[in-house]
């Protein structure tokens, strides 16, 4: 028997809400995977299939125009080539970084940010990349050794419209979006940005939010701890804090990845209290890889590991040679996946993909959120 012509109607309707409502589940549960990616060793393999986007490091501003190094080509190709091997895998192209200077410049006039935003937009359509990811660090400062202004507040701002207005004339030519992307400090590191005005602008923001303790601050620390530690000074970085500093000023919870360090920091001479942490230091000593903080230092040469439960963070302490080190893991990436998921951000980003060559720390994030 037949069913009345409203009944199809109804159950149409109820199987359109039906497809609609999970549809809206599956984009509400999906969080991104971001990495930045110096380079691609093909032993990764297995490890591309948790990744949703990599962001090749880096573009430089030569006269005022984004271009890519020669020395950089291979690499960039070698990233760019995954997308063969994984279709559904974004790659963008990262212009700046620490110490990479130009952008005041570049946005300072009209026709600077034309230049800028022109070159970007013909690298990135030529090259078959996905958007552009700019990290000027930062706006307004200095402390990396570039030049800055005043402006560079306004200035950002507009290099950013220009930007997304070349991009946007490039999608209409091949029917596909092209992002962009922002890399973003917290605390006083962002008072050179409008983040309000910046927002509607970029598709994400990938929070740095790492590297708060280094060889500029006077004391150890956690340099990607989760929450402040009972022991930090109260004006200490933390991810939550750069979350909630986001947040109040507009940006959309979704627009929001949390950083994840591959990399650990090590300070010596370290004052013996609270086990070296967040105590004065004599010197610091550099950075050590994922791979080669498992190899020499967790459970080797008189290195105890120890656990911040209120900072959701570990540190490394040798009470012989007063040697400290900060660092992420599996479970504080594992405290990271949960803030994001009780937050509704949009997922995590981490710096960078050859300091995890056997994917321990991706699968960690992957697992995490899914």
């Amino acid at each position: 028997m037949a069913l009345p012509k409203h009944a199809l109607v109804l159950l149409a309707c109820l199987l359109a809400c039906l497809l609609a409502a999970t549809a809206a589940a599956a984009r509400a549960g999906h969080y991104r995977v971001v990495g930045y990616a110096s380079d691609w060793n093909a032993t990764d393999a297995r490890t591309l299939d948790r990744i949703d986007t990599l962001i090749f490091a880096f573009a430089h501003l030569e006269q005022g125009r984004v271009v890519v190094a020669a020395k950089a080509e291979p690499r960039l190709e070698r990233v760019l080539a995954l997308k063969r091997t994984k279709p559904s895998l974004k790659v963008m192209i990262a212009v700046g970084g620490w110490t990479a200077g130009g952008f005041s410049e570049a946005a300072a006039s009209a026709d600077g940010r034309e230049a800028f935003a022109q070159s970007a937009a013909g690298l990135v359509a030529s090259r078959g990349a996905d958007g552009l990811d700019v990290d000027w660090e930062y706006p307004g400062h200095s402390e990396s050794g570039i030049a800055s202004s005043p402006a560079d507040r306004a200035n950002f701002t507009l290099l950013l419209k220009a930007l997304r207005k070349a991009l946007d004339a490039e999608s209409k030519k091949v029917g596909r979006h092209y992002a962009i992307s922002i890399a973003v400090a917290d605390g006083p590191f962002v008072d050179g940005i409008d983040i309000a005005a910046v927002a509607p602008l970029v598709d994400w923001f990938n929070l740095m939010t790492y590297d708060f303790v280094n060889r500029m601050t006077p004391a150890t620390g956690h340099h990607t701890g989760l929450y402040r530690s009972r022991l930090a000074p109260g004006d200490a970085r933390s991810g939550d804090g750069a979350v909630r500093q986001f947040r109040a000023a507009g940006v959309p919870a979704g627009k929001l990845l949390l950083g994840v360090a591959f990399y650990g920091r090590e300070f010596d001479d370290v004052q013996a209290a609270h086990d070296g942490l967040y105590q004065p230091y004599g010197l610091y000593q550099g950075e050590h890889p994922w791979p080669l903080l498992k190899r020499d230092y967790l459970g080797h040469a008189g290195f105890v590991r120890h656990w911040d439960a209120k900072a959701r963070a570990p540190w490394l302490w040798n009470p012989d040679t007063r040697a400290f080190i900060t660092y992420d893991d599996p479970r504080s990436i594992k405290a990271k996946t949960a803030y994001v998921k009780k937050h509704k951000l949009g997922g995590l980003m981490y710096w960078e993909q050859t300091l995890d060559p056997d994917g321990e720390l991706v699968d960690a994030i992957w697992e995490g959120l899914h």
